[in-house]
């Protein structure tokens, strides 16, 4: 009799199972039904509009975008989680370069990258400085415990010094009394920050890595592309500074080369400063920076959890609303890179939301994201990753759409597929997640072309997820390809497959829908692949 109970039971349970799992693919499906082709429409070509400019990120046109998105998702009534109580999480991008820098010693001039190098976001601009008084001063370190100031007078001057700090026997380092580095030899910004505080007006920083350095440096000061923030206000905190080659550093020291070396020597014996040397040299500089600064904005779009424990774990799905604007007369509408993806995102969290008002989830928090930045390279998800509204602990994955209205030459015959990318390379839970999804719903080809590890597009690397995978979120990239008029003004809404985005924003909601409701957080099973 007992065996007998215990397998009705069983049978029971089972059977409880089935009907519940029955129950969910109900749910799911009726709620990606509430996704359709007339909607998707309608945001597509809305934010591919003339009026909108092409959305080139810290433009009018990028302005006018996000606040499309925000009444969106005000009309949703999602609550305000962004900067002073909006939908935004703001963000300033910045590219600061050298239009010109010249730099002379005693008549000579110097060569860029060759002689010496300067961090634009580290100086300012100067019409000239010539004449000033150069004083050797060791380290350039200001401690309690250790200053090369002390006893100086480096107002309205300019010093020389040493990179790094001094050590004594057995690398016990002068600035902290212990083995190691200090955070004087990690930071040399707090070197020229002690200039600036005691008035001097130029540092000379002897590399002795000079070569070694300076490539990357050349890569990274002539580099067009933008960086996150907001600049390092050199004009309030930094002295000019100047990594000059030993071969330099000998030119302006000259005759006093006994003398420095004698003082450097006293230094690392006795771990006390020395009196400043006068160097014997005259210098003359200019300088001129070409400043570009941009602000931007994702628009974030929340839907809090049901679950009472599971709500405080987010998933984050994520599409790019920014494209590239105009030039001169000609936009770039970016209908299908991005406006497709960005349409599919607010679909989502309308089904989200619509699941909560009927009282059956999502158990788990959900942030759908507007980013911008990502054609400046990646910067807005990269600053949301480094400023996370919601731990990243928590996180527990990242669904990214970006490009789902057209097809590409690969697929002309059959617009049902779909490029999926990364979904296995931190979780094989989520690869599974989503072939389920298609396989039970959407049936669409799924094409892992782009995932191979040896893509040489490396999409892979080159749309927003990248910046959680990076932080060891699983991610999952959906992508139709490129085409003919990608990156061109020929991207207009017109030529949008609407039926095929709606196809394929069902199975992202699938997806997600599956990631926000399972009893578990997808485990990571995989060793984080780092960027080449």
């Amino acid at each position: 009799m007992k065996r007998t109970a215990s397998l009705a039971l069983l049978f029971f349970a089972l059977s409880q199972t089935s009907l519940w799992a029955q129950y969910q693919s109900a749910v799911s499906e009726n709620l990606a039904k509430t996704i359709t082709a007339a909607e998707l429409e309608q945001h597509a070509r809305t934010l591919a509009s003339p009026e909108f400019e092409g959305r080139e990120t810290g433009t009018e046109g990028q302005r006018k975008a996000a606040g499309y998105l925000e009444s969106v998702f005000e009309s949703y009534g999602l609550p305000k989680v962004g900067s002073d109580g909006s939908y935004l999480q703001k963000i300033s991008f910045l590219a600061e370069n050298w239009e010109n820098i010249s730099v002379q010693l005693n008549g000579e001039t110097l060569r860029n990258f060759q002689d010496f190098y300067a961090w634009p976001s580290a100086n300012t601009n100067v019409e000239k400085l010539a004449g000033q008084e150069v004083l050797f001063l060791g380290y350039g370190i200001d401690t309690e415990k250790y200053s090369d100031y002390a006893g100086a007078n480096v107002a309205g001057k300019s010093i020389l010094i040493y990179s790094g700090e001094p050590f004594g026997k057995d690398s016990i380092s002068a600035v902290t009394g212990k083995r190691g580095p200090s955070e004087w030899t990690q930071n040399w910004r707090l070197k020229v920050r002690a200039a600036k505080k005691h008035g001097a007006s130029a540092v000379f920083i002897i590399d002795p890595d000079f070569k070694a350095n300076v490539m990357e440096v050349r890569k990274a000061v002539l580099s067009s592309r933008m960086l996150l923030g907001w600049g390092e206000e050199p004009e309030k905190w930094h002295a000019n500074s100047y990594f000059i080659s030993s071969e330099t550093a000998r030119k302006i020291v000259g005759p006093q080369l006994k003398t420095v070396a004698k003082a450097r020597k006293k230094i690392q014996k006795k771990g006390r400063n020395q009196p400043p040397v006068v160097l014997p040299c005259t210098f003359e500089i200019a300088q001129k920076k070409r400043v570009r600064q941009l602000t931007g904005s994702n628009v974030l779009g929340f839907i809090e959890g049901t679950d009472p424990v599971l709500k405080n774990e987010i998933l984050v799905v994520t599409a790019h609303y920014d494209h590239l604007g105009k030039r001169g007369e000609d936009i770039y509408f970016g209908a299908d890179d991005n406006a497709s993806g960005t349409s599919a995102v607010l679909e989502i969290a309308e089904a989200f939301l619509e699941a909560k008002k009927q009282g059956i989830g999502p158990r788990r928090s959900v942030l759908c994201m507007l980013v911008s930045g990502e054609e400046k390279g990646l910067l807005g998800s990269q600053y949301y990753a480094e400023n996370p509204v919601f731990p990243l602990a928590s996180t527990i994955a990242n669904v990214n759409v970006d490009m789902i209205g057209r097809q590409d030459e690969k697929h002309k015959d059959n617009p049902d597929y779909i490029y999926v990318i990364g979904a296995d390379r931190l979780s094989s839970e989520l690869h599974e997640i989503n072939e389920t999804a298609n396989s039970t719903y959407s049936k669409l080809e799924l094409d892992y072309t782009y995932n191979a590890e040896d893509d040489p597009n490396r999409y892979y690397y080159r749309s927003d997820h990248y910046n959680f995978a990076e932080k060891g979120i699983p991610a999952i990239f959906y992508f139709s390809g490129t085409h003919v008029d990608y990156h061109g003004v020929g991207d207009t809404a017109d030529k949008l497959n609407f039926g095929k985005m709606e196809k394929v924003a069902r199975l992202v909601f699938h997806t997600s829908w599956e990631l926000a409701n399972r009893d578990k957080r997808i485990v990571v099973d995989k060793k984080l692949e780092v960027k080449p």
